[in-house]
């Protein structure tokens, strides 16, 4: 039973006892409204429709009419042909979102309910223990998070999904597949943060052994021995974060839970199934979907963003340092690669050099602030030029 519809059965039985009570002259009528909380003029209304209809002129009418506020019966049968065809699985608030894209007009608990009376979709389940969350940092680029999730985002092909987003507000700033997440990959998405908005504060991250390196399993984090994504960020004046738990990392674990359930269906429905692909639709189509829809407001005005003047390109690679053979070759990655010579020496045997990998795979080898040569990623010459 409804509650206005036991409203109005307990209403029912109140006056029935108020009544008698008052006919048999043990109330007056005043006492008699009082018990059933009305006015004295009411009650006597209530008499009047009871002594000419009986108890049925005391029913509120408006309860067996249709509200005019109660959508058509042919938008109700669009809204659930149209989930049957082309969203079945998907959960609500995925579904509202491309609803409201589509020009829908309805709330989401209107869209919810119909899905649900219609058992297109299950009730979820009461929400879990409660836990307090950290407060946002007020402002957008004092913290940013970046976090990698190994997924089957299309059918038979496990990627990674490398994140990077703005704890203020939510904005996803850059976000990709790759093969396997690591270094090259988390520095990608610094670059495209750092290029869309600037340098930021501080870089919150998971204990991965590219991001930190961790003496004792489960330990603390080693701030002494720095990773070559850890050098890259304190070349840049960036504090690193480590977390300790995934509960630490709730705002980013959400966001991905939220990616696994909505976007294998999205690239389903797109007919997507290359990586090439995958990227292409994430950029064009699902991120700024998912910022208008996600994107909160800061706490505060203003931004924490610097502008950056050098060369990411050069701050944010790999660096190595090797001694250069016999040959006149250095080895790297199970590769040799030759030092042509060049103007300022004929050789550079037994040299203490730095090699160089960078976000585009190619390789470049240093001889102090000179570089000597670069290879492209499939080991070819590309340059040879002192720069």
């Amino acid at each position: 039973m409804k509650r206005t519809e036991f409203l109005q059965e307990l209403r029912k039985m109140k006056f029935e006892i108020a009544y008698g009570d008052w006919k048999a002259k043990r109330l007056t009528q005043s006492e008699a409204a009082q018990l059933l909380n009305v006015c004295e003029r009411t009650f006597r209304r209530y008499i009047d429709r009871y002594e000419e209809d009986g108890i049925e002129g005391l029913l509120d009418q408006r309860m067996n009419r249709a509200s005019h506020r109660c959508a058509p019966v042919d938008e109700v049968m669009r809204l659930e042909e149209k989930y049957c065809q082309g969203f079945k699985g998907w959960n609500v608030k995925h579904f509202y979102s491309w609803y409201r894209r589509s020009g829908g007009s309805r709330s989401y608990t209107w869209v919810k309910n119909r899905l649900q009376d219609s058992q297109l979709v299950q009730k979820s389940k009461g929400k879990g223990k409660h836990r307090k969350r950290r407060p946002r940092t007020p402002m957008p680029g004092m913290m940013i998070h970046q976090d990698g999730s190994t997924h089957q985002w299309v059918c038979g092909h496990y990627w990674d999904l490398i994140v990077t987003m703005d704890d203020a507000t939510n904005e996803h700033y850059s976000m990709f597949f790759v093969e396997q997440e690591g270094t090259l990959s988390s520095l990608r998405g610094v670059m495209e943060v750092i290029e869309k908005k600037g340098l930021f504060c501080s870089f919150y991250s998971d204990r991965g052994s590219h991001y930190w390196q961790t003496p004792e399993a489960g330990g603390k984090v080693d701030k002494e021995h720095l990773t070559q994504f850890g050098r890259a960020l304190k070349q840049l004046d960036i504090q690193q974060i480590a977390a300790y738990s995934p509960q630490a990392r709730g705002r980013s674990e959400r966001a991905f839970g939220t990616h696994q359930e909505r976007l294998p269906k999205e690239l389903k429905k797109a007919g997507i199934t290359k990586m090439e692909e995958a990227n292409r639709y994430l950029q064009d189509h699902y991120l700024p979907e998912f910022n208008k829809e996600f994107r909160v407001q800061a706490g505060e005005k203003g931004t924490a963003f610097i502008p950056y003047e050098g060369s990411l390109f050069e701050v944010l690679c790999e660096r190595y340092e090797r001694v250069v053979g016999k040959d006149n070759c250095v080895q790297f990655e199970g590769r040799s690669f030759q030092i042509p010579a060049n103007r300022y020496r004929m050789n550079y045997v037994k040299v203490r050099v730095e090699v160089r990998k960078y976000l585009d795979q190619t390789i470049g080898i240093y001889h102090g602030p000179r570089r000597l040569v670069c290879y492209d990623r499939a080991g070819r010459l590309i340059e040879n030029v002192a720069a």
